[in-house]
C-alpha cells in the first residue's frame, strides 16, 4: 500500500531544512540535514495517514508535483507504505476473544496447538500480508 506524496523543502538562513506535504493537513516537520529531514517526513507522513485511517478516514490522492510547487520551495517526492509502518511501531498485542465449537477448542488443547499463533497466520493469508 506504498504512497507517493509530494513534499516542499525549504532551507532557512542557519542551514536547517523544513517540509511540509501539502496534500496532508499538518504534515511538516524540520532537520538539520537534509538526510534527517526526509527521515522525519517520511516518518511524519505515515504517522499522519495512520492516523487518518484511524478515525476513518480515507487517504488524500497525491497532487503532481507542479501542482504543488512554489518559487520557495524544492518540491520532493516522498514514499510511504503505512501498513510496513504499523508493522514496525504499532507492536503491542491486543487480546481478542475467539468463539469456536467446543470439540475444536478441546482437539486443539488435546494437540498442544497455539491458538493465537495460528490465527495471527490465518489472517495475514487471508489479508495477504507478509
Amino acid at each position: 500500500m506504498r504512497k507517493v506524496y509530494p513534499a516542499l523543502l525549504t532551507q532557512n538562513e542557519s542551514g536547517e531544512f523544513t517540509i511540509r506535504v501539502p496534500d496532508v493537513n499538518g504534515c511538516v516537520t524540520t532537520g538539520k540535514t537534509l538526510e534527517e529531514t526526509l527521515d522525519n517526513i517520511r516518518d511524519a507522513l505515515a504517522g499522519c495517514l495512520c492516523s487518518l485511517e484511524d478515525a476513518g478516514q480515507s487517504l488524500p490522492e497525491p497532487s503532481t508535483p507542479a501542482a504543488v510547487a512554489d518559487s520557495q520551495s524544492t518540491v520532493v517526492l516522498v514514499d510511504v507504505d503505512p501498513l510496513e509502518y504499523r508493522k514496525q511501531t504499532d507492536t503491542k498485542f491486543v487480546r481478542k476473544n475467539v468463539s469456536m465449537p467446543a470439540w475444536l477448542a478441546y482437539m486443539a488443547d488435546k494437540r498442544g496447538l497455539n491458538r493465537s499463533q495460528i490465527l495471527q497466520e490465518a489472517l495475514k493469508k487471508e489479508l495477504q500480508i507478509n
